[in-house]
């Protein structure tokens, strides 16, 4: 049974958003890195690119899938993850602290179209 954050939002494209200020910081879901199996490699922007909600951002490969990443927010990249990029397993180990991307938000009330923790619950099964 996958777990589910509380105090963060969620796309129904299953990346988490933690917000600290206008900068978001994504991740993926433990149900989305649950249903791809081990993660072999992260594909993600370089800072300084600007990425576009619910546009694509980058890739994850497991062993048994690829799938895409969607930005839930619209923004400037200010921070990768490299620590992910060098050991992509820490997102099965731990998916609500490793983070992949930090995003300088364009606009924060794109916000609004996230879900909540239970609203989240609902869609992720």
């Amino acid at each position: 049974m996958s777990k589910i954050q509380e105090g963060l939002l969620y796309s129904e494209s299953h990346e988490w958003v933690k917000v600290d200020g206008n900068i978001a910081i994504i991740g993926v879901s433990d149900f989305a890195q649950e249903e791809m199996g081990d993660i072999t490699y992260v594909d993600m922007p370089d800072e300084g690119d600007t990425v576009s909600r619910n546009e694509e951002f980058g890739a994850l490969e497991s062993v048994k899938a690829s799938s895409e990443l969607y930005s839930p927010v619209s923004g400037t990249v200010v921070a990768c993850n490299s620590e992910v990029e060098d050991k992509p397993e820490m997102i099965n180990e731990s998916p609500y602290t490793a983070w992949i991307i930090k995003v300088e938000m364009a606009d924060t009330a794109e916000l609004d179209s996230l879900l909540d923790a239970a609203s989240y619950e609902k869609v992720a099964k």
